[in-house]
């Protein structure tokens, strides 16, 4: 493909001043690029504690066996700020703490299992899906997850958590 461009200029006694000028495409693209490489690749993506907290979170979640996220305090804490308008930290988040670098991150877990269920099973599978969905979706290297197993969920109990109250 072939551009042409006309210049303002008068032409000269020969002519060769206000001639067109043949511009290809490639041509542009080697000179507004050059040496800077893959545009993918300009600029810097950070990625906040916050998205991998939320990822981890969600990730963990999906593993059959685990009952809830947090501490017995975060979860009744948890649900308090959630009732107060803008004073909540995300469901998602709760029990869940990352820290992360330039391309690495480290992940620790506060889970609540359902009694009956191998504890080591379910720690596992956690792993296994937190480092599958964090690595997937931010290409950061999951160097760890450290798993706090804080309850077993009693098939009697009452969940500390309420659903919504209708009126």
């Amino acid at each position: 493909m072939t551009e042409i461009t006309q210049r303002n200029h008068p032409e000269g006694p020969d002519g060769a001043a206000g001639a067109a000028k043949k511009t290809t495409g490639e041509d542009r693209r080697s000179r507004a690029g050059q040496g800077l490489g893959d545009p993918a690749t300009r600029g810097r993506t950070t990625i906040a504690d916050g998205v991998v907290e939320k990822i981890a979170g969600l990730a963990a979640r999906e593993v059959i066996g685990v009952h809830a996220l947090g501490t017995g305090l975060a979860r009744t804490l948890g649900t308090v700020r959630e009732r107060v308008p803008g004073g909540a930290k995300s469901a998602a988040t709760r029990g869940v703490k990352a820290e992360v670098g330039e391309v690495q991150t480290a992940i620790d877990l506060d889970i609540v299992v359902d009694y009956g269920v191998s504890i080591v099973e379910v720690a596992r599978a956690v792993r296994e899906n937190v480092i599958a969905a964090v690595e997937r979706m931010t290409s950061l290297e999951v160097v760890e997850v450290n798993i706090a197993v804080c309850d077993v969920k009693l098939p009697d109990e009452e969940d500390e958590e309420p659903g919504p109250r209708l009126q």
